[in-house]
C-alpha cells in the first residue's frame, strides 16, 4: 500500500483496513483493451505527484485533477491536461496550495460550472487548519484566482472534507466532512451563493456515529426529486457487523427535503461485512432505471478471499427500489483479492449498455507485478448476462511499472469511449500517473 503523509481519517481508515494476501493465479477472460500512462507526475517538482482521486472532462476533451502532495510547496495542486495536435498531452498547473489558509493536501475530484470555475476541497490548511472548500476561477490576464468558500473549523460543522463537491438545479454545492460535527461521524454540508459574491454555509446532517453512520468518505448524488444518496464508511447496527470493532461496517443514505425545511434521513441499507460487503468507501450512481451501484472496501465471499484475517476483499452492489418501498441489495461481483481485483475504494461508472467499470488497489496478476504479493491493482468491467448473473472482464491489470499502481477514485469516459483514470503511485517516475484504456 501507498504511505501518505496527511493523516486523515481515510487514511488511517484504509490502513486498518490492508489485507495481507498470498499470491495465487485464477485464470480470468480478459478483452483486448490498450492501457498507457498519458501523463507521468515528476518528484520533486512543481506538477504535482499522488494523485489520490479520479479525474473530470470539460465539453473540450480536458482533463482535471488533483495531487494530494508536490506543486510549488508540497501541498497539492490541481492540474489540468489538455490533448495535443498530434498526439500527447500537456499538463497545466492552475493550482499549488500553500497548505495555509488556501488548504492543503486535495485528494478529490474537482468539478466544473458552466463558467468553466473549478471547485473542490482540501482536507487540510485553512483557518483551523481542518481543511476547506473552494473555487478557482480563470483570471482575464491568464492563470486562475482561489476563493476559499468554507474554511472549516472541527466543530459542528466538521473537519476533512474528503469528498467531492455536487451542484444541485439552483446552483448550490453539497458534501461532505468526514470528521466532527454535532455527534462526531462526519458532516453533510451546503454552500449557497449570495448576492454579496460569498457563500452561505448550512450544516444538513452531523452524523451521530450510530445508527445513521459514521464518517461520509463518499461523494454525494442527487435523483430527480432532489433528494441526496451516500454513504458512509463505518456505523450502522454494529451488532450487524461481523467487525464490531470498526463500529458498524457502513451505511446507503437517503436524505429527502421535508415540506417546510430541513432533511429527513432513510437508512437504505446497512452492511453487515458478509456477502453484502463491508465499509463503503466511495459514493454511488444510478442508473436510468433507478437503481443504485456502489462498492464495499472489504467484506464480500470471505471463504474466497486472500487474506489473513477473513475481512473479504470488497464487492460491487446494486440496490434496487421495491415496489410499496424498501430497497433490496444484490452483489453483483465479490472480489478474491487475486487477479479479478481486491479493496474497490472508488465510485463506479456505468456505460449506455449498463456495464459497469471501475478500479481496485490491489489484485491482478502478481506475477507480474513489481508492487506486492497481492497484485498492482485493476480496471475492471462487470457486463449483465442476457439470463441474469453478471460476469467480470479484467481490462487491465497493473504492474508497478510505468503503467502504475494503486488505481484510485473513479473512471471517467470521453466521447470517443476511452476511459481515463489516475494511479497513485509508479509510472516513469514512481510518483503516479494517469492513464487512458482503450477498448
Amino acid at each position: 500500500m501507498l504511505t501518505r503523509k496527511t493523516p486523515k481519517p481515510r487514511i488511517v481508515a484504509r490502513t486498518l483496513l490492508t489485507l495481507l494476501a498470498l499470491a495465487f493465479v485464477l485464470s480470468l477472460p480478459s478483452q483486448a483493451q490498450s492501457e498507457s500512462a498519458i501523463y507521468d507526475f515528476v518528484a520533486p517538482g512543481d506538477d504535482g505527484h499522488t494523485p489520490n482521486a479520479g479525474v473530470v472532462s470539460d465539453a473540450a476533451g480536458n482533463l482535471y485533477g488533483t495531487t494530494v502532495l508536490g506543486g510549488t510547496h508540497n501541498s497539492g495542486t490541481v492540474f489540468e491536461l489538455s490533448p495535443v495536435t498530434g498526439g500527447g498531452w500537456s499538463e497545466t498547473v492552475i493550482y499549488s496550495f500553500t497548505g495555509g489558509l488556501d488548504g492543503g493536501a486535495p485528494e478529490t475530484p474537482v468539478i466544473l460550472d458552466a463558467a468553466g470555475n473549478v471547485y473542490g476541497t482540501a482536507v487540510l490548511g485553512g483557518s483551523s487548519g481542518q481543511g476547506v472548500a473552494f473555487e478557482l476561477a480563470p483570471t482575464s490576464g491568464g492563470g486562475w484566482h482561489e476563493t476559499v468558500l468554507h474554511s472549516f473549523t472541527g466543530g459542528i460543522d466538521g473537519s476533512g472534507p474528503g469528498s467531492s463537491l455536487v451542484f444541485d438545479v439552483a446552483g448550490n454545492l453539497y458534501g461532505t466532512a468526514e470528521e466532527g460535527g454535532s455527534g462526531g461521524g462526519g458532516t453533510i454540508f451546503e454552500l449557497s451563493p449570495t448576492s454579496r459574491g460569498v457563500w452561505h454555509f448550512t450544516i444538513l446532517h452531523g452524523f451521530s456515529g450510530g445508527t445513521d453512520g459514521r464518517v461520509p468518505y463518499g461523494t454525494l448524488i442527487f435523483d430527480a426529486a432532489g433528494s441526496l444518496y451516500g454513504t458512509t464508511g463505518f456505523g450502522g447496527i454494529a451488532a450487524d457487523c461481523v467487525s464490531r470493532r470498526l463500529n458498524g461496517c457502513g451505511v446507503v443514505f437517503e436524505f429527502s427535503p421535508v415540506a417546510g425545511g430541513g432533511w429527513h434521513e432513510s437508512i437504505l441499507h446497512g452492511f453487515t461485512g458478509g456477502h453484502d460487503g463491508a465499509f463503503p468507501l466511495a459514493g454511488l450512481v444510478f442508473d436510468a432505471s433507478g437503481n443504485l451501484y456502489g462498492t464495499t472496501y472489504a467484506g464480500g465471499d470471505t471463504s474466497a478471499c486472500i487474506t489473513l484475517d477473513s475481512s473479504g476483499c470488497g464487492v460491487v452492489f446494486e440496490l434496487s427500489p421495491v415496489t410499496g418501498g424498501g430497497w433490496h441489495e444484490t452483489t453483483l461481483h465479490s472480489f478474491t483479492g487475486r487477479v479479478d481485483g481486491g479493496e474497490p475504494d472508488g465510485s463506479v461508472v456505468l456505460d449506455s449498455s449498463g456495464n459497469v467499470y471501475g478500479n481496485t488497489q490491489q489484485g491482478g496478476n502478481s506475477t507480474l507485478s513489481a508492487c506486492n504479493p497481492n497484485g498492482c491493482g485493476v480496471t475492471y468491467e462487470i457486463s449483465p448476462f442476457s439470463g441474469g448473473g453478471w460476469h467480470e472482464t479484467v481490462l487491465h491489470a497493473f504492474t508497478g511499472n510505468s503503467d502504475g499502481t494503486l488505481p484510485v477514485g473513479a473512471l471517467v469516459f470521453n466521447s470517443s469511449g476511452q476511459l481515463f483514470g489516475a494511479a497513485a503511485a509508479a509510472g516513469t517516475y514512481g510518483q503516479g500517473a494517469i492513464f487512458e484504456i482503450t477498448p
